[in-house]
Order: C-alpha cells, then structure tokens, then sequence
C-alpha cells in the first residue's frame, strides 16, 4: 500500500468521529472511526467534552495509519467538523468547559435577548443566519451569562475543527465556513463583525483569526505527531463546516448546483455568489454562509432531523431490554409497505421546525394513525416524511429572488446507501438525483482542502478533476408519482399550520410557562 503522497480527512460529527486516508485521486485506502461521545444531562441539553473529541480523533487516527504502509507518506490532513458548537479555552490551554452540542436549545433565551437588543432582521442582513438558538454566540452568551466563571477564564472560543486542528499544529485559525454558523461572521465582508459583537459585549479579541478553507496553518506538532502517528511534515490546513465540505467533494461549488447531504441532519444546499436579502429569508429560517474555497457562498435550507428520526423510529419500534431491529430488516418492511404508508403522514420537527417555518416549539407529528398501520408503514412514513419536508425547504427558497432553481441533485452521506429512501426523494423532488458514491464525503472534502493546503493540487478545479470515485443515478418511480405529489399538495403542505398551536401548547405547559 506504498503512495507518493497521502492526505487524511478527520470528520467529527454528531455520531461518529473519522479518519480517512485517501489517495490524491480521491480513493480510500485506510479509514479510523469511534462514535463520538455525547452527554445528555436533560431534555433539549446535549453537550461534548473537548478532551473527549481530541481522544477520539487520536483514536481514529491511529487505527487508519495503523493500515498504511508508510505514515510518512502523508502530506496533509484537514478536519470537517460539526458547525455551531465552540469549545472555550483557557490561558493554559485546557478546557473552560463542556462544548455545548449545535443541536442543544438551553440557548433560547440568549436568542431571544440577541432579537430583543439587535433584531432578527439585522441579524440576517449581516450575517446571513436566521436567528436560532443553536448558533455558537448563543452559545458564548450562555456561558457568559450562566457560567460567569468559566467564561472569565475563556481567552478563546475555536469551532471544532479548529480546536483539533489546533490540537495537532498548535496554531489556533477559524474557517469562513465554521466562523458564517456562528452569527459572528458579517457575511458580506467575510470577517468579523464587531458590532455584533460588541451589541452582545464579546470582546473580539477571544475569537481567532478567519481564513477560508485550505489554508495551511502549519505543520503536526511533535506532541501530536507521538500521539497520533502523523508526520511532523505533514502540513495541518483549516478545514471547515461538515455540510460544505461534503458539497466540495461532490464539486457543488457554482450557482445553481444543489447538494442534497444525508446524515444525522440534513442540508439542501445551493451554491451561491452573493447573500440573500430579503429579510423573509430569515424570518422564514433560511441560512447562509461560506464555502470553504474561495470567497463563495451557499444558501442552506434541510432538516435539523434527518438520519436521526430514523434512528428515533427503531428506538421507538425495539422492544424493552431486547435488541434494536436492524436498519436493513427495518428498511425492508417499509418497502413492503405501499406508497402513502396506509394513510399515515409524518412531520419531522423531533428537534425544532426546518425552514421555511421558523419555530423552535414545533414538535414531530403522526397524523392518519389507525389500527391497520404496522411496523413497516410506520417507518416508510418516516422516510417519507423526511422526503417531504426536503422538498417544502428547497421550494420555499427558489421563491426567492436571485436564487437559481435547481435542475439536478449531487446526494452524498450515510443516507444515501438506503436504497428506499432515495427512491422516495427522487420521486418527491421531481428533479434527477445522482448519488456521489465517495466513500466518507465529508471526509474526502477535508482531504481536498489538506491537498490544496499541501499544494498537491494546483487549484480548485484540479482537485475536483482529479477524483475517480463512481456517481449513480436514482430516477423516480413512476408508479408513486401521483400520490405523493397528491399527499404532498393536499396533506404534507398542511400539517404544520393545524398542528404547530396545539406543539406550542404542550410544549409551554411541560416546560411551565405561562399560557
């Protein structure tokens, strides 16, 4: 297994940690993976340890070179990362505290204090972000607030990615992807944005300096090379937000182009020149922010539950103290199941609603329930309810002016290997849909940025021509076409306006709040 030169890709994401060595052509010769550590000490709270994530990356790591002939080989590594969540670090460098997940929502109220003293609509205007609890100043604002100590001893709040590439280079960077998630970021400038700061008294100073994507920052420290078994010539570049580094791999890149990724959440993805701004965007929950080549931009619509109310449903669906069914043995009762699962209709806000609607209090809804519904329509429901509500995103978005509709669809992420669920997308979205088949997409785009970082490749359009990994078409299947777009017209697009008073209701007298 003897290469000239190797680059690795590191991906911490919301389930498991990887690392992927590749070949400059985009082939994977040897791969690391751990779940990644997540502690849930309450409803709506999730948080990591930062210690945590950089053992787990260590881990990863040793177990893909540990396949690989010659670790010397490896000319460069990135990392993909999670977006929103920040890690605080003190004088000495160790942790000030937990790394609070991006999916986490104790942040409400700091959002809400954010609207009250700067206002959604500049919030958009500047950054690009719909204002929402889970972005990283809501975050700073949370400790700064709620843990004053721990924030007094915070010198500085890295992204993810960055944090473990700091760990390996000791060279603290933040990339434009991770940095637009944070409402922090003027999108328009591509720096920060002081007066944000400054409405929210966050000295900028405690925020590290921003770089796009592919910039390299330094080589592995000879602490972490001992550690890890990278190379000390290795070159550490930042790497970015894990959605946009799935979109380079896949060479979405240019206005029009649209990613579909497929994991724990979901992002529908268009590339972009310039910011959106209409207002309504944000009011409606849309988002945006950088790519990491260039000075480019996306527009984000999906789901901040995808894989994940897959998951949910086989919890629900395993019998107390046995074994959860497998996905395979779950995926092959829905697709017994016919098309519109007996009736039953699913609206997946298991976390908060996806744009357009903009409401943290929206809760996952069944309706069409009945006694005739089995285990195997229960689950296709699911899935097509995650169809659905990609399709009412991306719909509501090219309503927009300025934004170019999409004529075709690059699928990448572990969703995309169930054959179901693509079926149902391609038949729902209407358009053609071509599955990436990279092995670990997100992980090969950071692998790209370590080999423009490395200089192994020339420039963007060389690292993109340069991958020979296979793409497939999905085409819809005619026989589900006309009642889905019925049950879509007539029933999906309805749900969330019946429903959301009566989630907001429940969820204000759980939580005690005032009627």
């Amino acid at each position: 297994m003897a290469d000239a030169q190797l680059l690795v890709g590191l991906d911490v994401g919301s389930t498991s940690i990887k690392a992927v060595v590749y070949r400059p052509d985009g082939t994977a010769i040897a791969r690391g993976a751990v779940p990644t550590p997540t502690h849930y000490p309450k409803p709506g709270w999730a948080y990591f340890l930062a210690e945590e994530l950089w053992d787990g990356c260590v881990t990863a790591l040793r177990q893909a070179l540990a396949e690989v002939d010659d670790p010397r080989a490896v000319v460069g590594v990135a990392v993909a990362s999670i977006g929103e969540s920040v890690v605080p670090i003190a004088a000495d460098g160790t942790p000030t505290g937990e790394v609070v997940s991006w999916f986490d929502t104790r942040t409400r109220p700091q959002a809400t204090w954010l609207d009250d003293v700067v206002g959604k609509d500049e919030i958009f205007r500047r950054t690009g972000l719909s204002l929402q609890p889970i972005f990283s100043l809501c975050k700073i604002l949370w400790f700064k607030q709620e843990r004053p100590e721990q924030f007094a001893r915070t010198v500085k709040w890295l992204m993810v990615a960055d944090y473990i590439a700091w760990r390996l280079s000791g060279e603290a960077v933040t990339d434009l992807s991770l940095a637009s998630r944070s409402l922090a970021m003027n999108l328009h400038a591509f720096d920060w944005d002081r007066d944000m700061l400054a409405a929210a008294g966050i000295s900028p100073d405690v925020l590290a300096p921003l770089a796009s994507g592919c910039t390299r920052i330094g080589t592995v420290s000879a602490d972490a090379s001992r550690i890890t078994g990278l190379p000390t010539t290795c070159a550490v570049s930042t790497g970015g937000h894990d959605h946009v580094c799935g979109a380079f791999a896949a060479g979405v890149v240019e206005p029009g182009q649209l990613l579909n990724s497929l994991g724990t959440a979901e992002a529908v993805f268009l590339a972009a020149d310039a910011p959106l701004t209409d207002p309504e965007a944000g009011r409606q929950g849309y988002t945006q922010g950088a790519h990491v080549v260039g000075k480019r931009r996306y527009v984000l619509a999906g789901l901040y539950t995808s894989g994940a109310c897959v998951t949910w449903v086989r919890d629900l669906l395993t019998a107390a103290g046995g074994e959860p069914p497998t996905y395979d043995a779950l995926f092959a009762q829905a697709a017994a199941a016919p098309a519109g699962s007996l009736g039953t209709c699913f609206l997946p806000h298991l976390r908060l609603a996806n744009p357009p609607y903009d409401d943290p209090k929206s809760r996952g809804t069944f309706v069409g329930l009945s006694w005739d519904v089995n285990q195997g329509a229960l689950v296709r429901s699911v899935l097509e309810g995650i169809a659905f509500e990609g399709r009412r995103s991306l719909e509501s978005l090219v309503a927009f002016p300025g934004v170019v509709p999409p004529t075709s669809c690059v699928a990448i992420g572990g969703g995309t290997r169930n054959a179901l669920l693509m079926d149902i997308k391609a038949t729902v979205m209407g358009i053609p849909v071509t599955v990436a088949d990279a092995e670990e997409a997100t992980a090969l785009g950071a692998a790209l940025l370590a080999g423009l970082g490395a200089g192994v490749y020339a420039n963007v359009d060389a690292a993109l021509s340069a991958m020979t990994y296979p793409r497939h078409d999905v085409a819809a299947v005619p026989e589900w076409s006309s009642i889905y777009e019925r049950i879509y017209r007539d029933v999906y697009t309805a749900i969330y306006d019946r429903v959301a008073p009566l989630s907001h209701a429940l969820v204000d007298i759980v939580s005690g709040e005032p009627a």
